[in-house]
């Protein structure tokens, strides 16, 4: 087994190990591998697939990855991370869900098939809410920078006084 940046052995499936810890699935499980983690940051990649149904209709004949898409690829690395120090996202825990995003800044263009790397590291911790800053890198170039913060679903009820609702 390949070791990460941190004591935690990567897995021979890194994909069944991100899928333990999130709820997406494909197509909307935007991380392929971990390259990296330890207590306050992770390292993911993702391939952007050149075959997916978006492609055809976003800017067609000069297809670009939409940003929320990037947007979307780095938020589940912080949930990754912020599952990874929880211990895992328990039932009792309910889903990571995004609860704040600022500063999203678009640096360049990714185009389908090309491969992003992020770094998403914590920022800190307040009650439920976890705060994080990532960079999401293409060939080498800043690709995007944003803040957001997650929770687990069921944290935040209680914080609010009531339970979650159930997903459809």
């Amino acid at each position: 087994m390949k070791h990460t940046g941190s004591t935690e052995p990567m897995r021979a499936n890194p994909r069944a190990e991100i899928e333990a810890a999130l709820p997406h699935r494909d197509p909307f499980l935007l991380i392929d591998a971990v390259s990296a983690s330890d207590a306050s940051s992770i390292e993911t990649r993702w391939r952007v697939p050149a075959a997916a149904d978006w492609v055809r209709g976003h800017y067609p004949g000069r297809p670009i990855t939409p940003g929320v898409l990037l947007c979307e690829h780095a938020i589940q690395s912080g949930a990754l991370l912020v599952a990874r120090l929880m211990g895992g996202f328990k039932a009792a825990d309910g889903a990571p869900v995004l609860t704040r995003i600022s500063d999203a800044r678009f640096k360049r263009m990714v185009v389908p098939g090309e491969e992003v790397a992020t770094r998403v590291e914590l920022v800190e911790r307040v009650g439920p809410a976890w705060f994080l800053s990532a960079t999401v890198r293409c060939a080498g170039a800043k690709a995007l920078t944003l803040s957001f913060a997650v929770s687990a679903s069921s944290a935040l009820a209680a914080a609010a006084g009531s339970a979650p609702e159930a997903a459809d």
